[in-house]
């Protein structure tokens, strides 16, 4: 029996950033775009401007509207008409650099970003393991999913390159980068680790002659890899094969964006016998984060620091 399927819009832009918990109104919408903290090395991921057609509207800003949710009693920046796609590093502190590297891909239906509480406060956690975090500020709005739109893909693509190019300038190891992503983050990260033989853009520089691949994938609350329309049958525009890297999933049965996609995503992965992790729980929503709360789903990133360590991205003194 097929289950009712909401629209990925309605539920990553009110959802994602809400409905994890029905809490009270954010503050008014700010009007200025988003900037990563003073000190942080950054790079424009197309110096000579991003391939294909332009879809943002107006100049990059933050979404938020007065009356949207709050997540476990915080506002969420949702950062719109992204068209100059960017990486930030938060390199790791030098005393704890493990030499791992995570690009992470924060969701909002490829409309929007979710720009903290998927994007800089994971990589604050990724920093306190001794991690390097890479934040990608990727193109939005209607940007995916590939291939309906290439935009996001392609910058995903240009940010591992580009990541791999700067790895010993940043201290990281070119073999230990892993991508990590929620809601439509976590498809363009399963799109990423399925769609790395070949650049969907012509090459820019040197970057682009580096491997797309990532060496490892964490997955949150995924959108666009089963297929509600056809009784949630796993998208076929995600080809899993054995070069597909070690993903770790995580998803809520009461999701409703539909649990299906982790699970479908999971056992294509098992089929191409590719090594993965999947962590379904009863309650949790959509959309929060790693901010901790009431259902044991929030607990997440323990279960996936575990998991570095058994895929050998994290090593015990």
């Amino acid at each position: 029996m097929i289950r009712p399927c909401l629209a990925l819009f309605a539920v990553t832009f009110a959802a994602s950033t809400g409905l994890a918990q029905s809490q009270p109104a954010a503050p008014a919408a700010q009007s200025t775009g988003w900037h990563p903290p003073a000190g942080k090395p950054i790079l424009m991921l197309w110096p000579g401007g991003a391939p294909g057609p332009k879809t943002a509207t107006g100049p990059e800003h933050d979404t938020t509207r007065p009356g949207d949710p709050l997540i476990m009693g915080r506002p969420v920046i949702r950062i719109g008409d992204v068209s100059a796609p960017t990486i930030t590093l938060y390199a790791a502190p030098a005393a704890k650099n493990t030499g791992a590297g995570v690009v992470v891909f924060p969701g909002g239906g490829y409309l929007i970003l979710a720009m903290d509480l998927e994007g800089t406060e994971v990589c604050d956690w990724l920093n306190s393991l001794g991690v390097n975090c890479i934040l990608l500020k990727y193109r939005v709005p209607n940007t995916g999913p590939y291939p309906k739109s290439a935009a996001a893909l392609q910058d995903a693509q240009r940010a591992l390159g580009l990541v791999r190019e700067h790895a010993t300038e940043w201290k990281i190891d070119p073999h230990r980068i892993g991508v990590l992503g929620f809601s439509a983050g976590g498809h363009l990260a399963a799109a990423l680790s399925t769609h790395s033989d070949r650049r969907l853009y012509p090459a820019v520089d040197a970057a682009d002659q580096l491997s797309c691949r990532p060496d490892f994938a964490i997955i949150l609350y995924p959108g666009y890899l089963a297929l509600a329309e056809k009784n949630f049958e796993f998208n076929p525009d995600i080809p899993v094969t054995p070069s597909t890297p070690p993903t770790f999933l995580v998803q809520a049965e009461d999701d409703p964006v539909h649990v299906e996609n982790a699970i479908e995503y999971f056992m294509a992965l098992k089929k191409a016998g590719v090594s993965a992790e999947l962590h379904v729980y009863a309650t949790g929503g959509h959309g929060y984060g790693l901010r901790p709360g009431p259902n044991p789903v929030t607990h997440w990133p323990e279960l996936a620091q575990k998991w570095l360590y058994t895929i050998h991205v994290l090593f015990l003194d």
